[in-house]
């Protein structure tokens, strides 16, 4: 894209330390940018910028973050969304007469996003998203009756009944502080038939696991095994102090945290507290090497999904057209001019002579964020230690699943390798037998 004007471009959003902007929408007169952030409170706001003189003034605000803004055609409904601990709350305003419409009747529990209207503004089409069922379309009349569904993506071979409510739970960290998480409990699990369990860490930085369809977590907890995604400090929807409360500390308060995830899952009576381990992808891969090389006691098995081991490498092998995402990584992790020392320290490859639990390993060999030696060296350095390690190395993907093929691989290959290492060869042909 090409931008070109006689004027020079403004930025409306100067600032001094760590705040967080986002575009929502114009408004629909055009006359004003509606935008977010958190710069004047601890969740993100809506703010207006007004295009011809400049002025500022708050939209809307919450006790949670606002995650976007958006209108019908004529500008009469404005439509936002706010993250409510790991969930999309969407409010549809009529700007006529001040109030919020009425909700569509009788929709299945779940999120609605992507809302959009008719041209005469009578109907409107949305998504539901919920953690037993993938996004699916609706229609409904403008007062939230007629409400119609339209698709249904789960797969017809799925049984509905087999899939598990996600539950939101919090637990206290080493220090005290409450550590919000999605918990799935498997069916059958009880006191007297105690599950296995995972912990499971999301991506980022400064991601956030939130309580919608996720095939894969689905596909574990359908085998057997408890999960509880775990929203450690440093992860985004709870505010900016909590947010912040890992820069520069990363593999170290934020992995007690994950480290105190398992000790709340042995508070849990129909958990087996014998049989936990740790799963994550990207940031959260690092986070399962970095457990099981720093805590090499605490979990008893690692799923290590396109996970960082070498942040020396990782920090400085960054390429130049990702120059913003590398402004901010550094502003979090630390730049390796000056924090080289801490990075190597808080690096699982280096230290990998302290893993002694089983690991899979997962990477794509096209991967330009955590590229593929990464995943090599510390496959390599786990055999030369005698570790039991598998690894799955797929030559056509990156940072993440782009092939439905890939995925559904993967996804076999964590409930084949933790129903060897983690619920034992036995108990999984007993289960495949019955």
């Amino acid at each position: 894209m090409t931008i070109s004007s006689d004027e020079p471009p403004i930025n409306i959003t100067e600032h001094e330390g760590n705040i967080s902007h986002s575009i929502y929408d114009f408004t629909p007169d055009g006359s004003s940018l509606v935008y977010g952030t958190d710069e004047f409170g601890e969740f993100t706001q809506a703010w207006t910028y007004d295009l011809s003189s400049g002025d500022k003034e708050m939209l809307l605000e919450d006790d949670w973050d606002i995650s976007f803004v958006s209108y019908s055609p004529s500008g009469r409904y404005r439509v936002h969304g706010a993250n409510v601990d790991a969930s999309t709350e969407v409010t549809i305003y009529d700007t006529e007469n001040g109030q919020p419409l009425s909700p569509p009747q009788n929709l299945p529990q779940g999120d609605m996003g992507s809302v959009r209207f008719t041209s005469d503004e009578s109907k409107i089409a949305f998504t539901v998203n919920a953690s037993v069922s993938p996004s699916n379309i609706f229609t409904a009349d403008i007062d939230g009756s007629n409400v119609k569904q339209h698709t249904q993506a789960l797969n017809q071979e799925i049984d509905p009944a087999h899939l598990v409510e996600a539950e939101v739970v919090r637990y206290e960290s080493f220090d005290g502080l409450e550590i919000p998480s999605i918990l799935y409990k498997p069916k059958g699990a009880s006191a007297e038939n105690p599950a296995p369990a995972l912990v499971w860490v999301h991506g980022g930085p400064g991601g956030q696991t939130r309580a919608g369809y996720s095939a894969t977590i689905q596909h574990l907890v359908n085998h057997g095994y408890a999960v509880l995604g775990a929203n450690n400090r440093g992860s985004s929807g709870y505010g900016k102090t909590f947010y912040h409360m890992d820069d520069k500390k990363h593999g170290e308060v934020d992995l007690q945290d994950i480290v105190y995830g398992r000790t709340y899952l042995e508070s849990l009576d129909w958990v087996d507290n014998d049989r936990i381990g740790i799963i994550g992808g990207s940031y959260g891969g690092y986070m399962v090497m970095a457990a099981l090389a720093f805590e090499p006691e605490v979990f008893d098995v690692g799923i290590n999904i396109f996970g960082v081991t070498n942040w020396v490498r990782t920090l400085t092998s960054i390429p130049p057209w990702w120059e913003s995402f590398k402004e901010s990584l550094y502003d979090e992790m630390g730049d390796p001019a000056t924090d080289g020392e801490r990075h190597r320290r808080i690096s699982p490859l280096f230290h990998a002579e302290n893993i002694t639990k089983p690991v899979l390993v997962v990477q794509g060999a096209n991967d330009p964020r955590v590229l593929q030696i990464e995943s090599d060296e510390m496959v390599e350095a786990l055999r030369a230690n005698g570790v039991p390690v598998e690894y799955v190395l797929f030559p056509d993907e990156g940072h993440g699943f782009r092939s439905r093929e890939n995925r559904i691989t993967a996804s076999e290959a964590y409930v084949s390798f933790l129903d060897q290492y983690l619920r034992g060869d036995s108990a999984s042909e007993e289960a495949s037998s019955e």
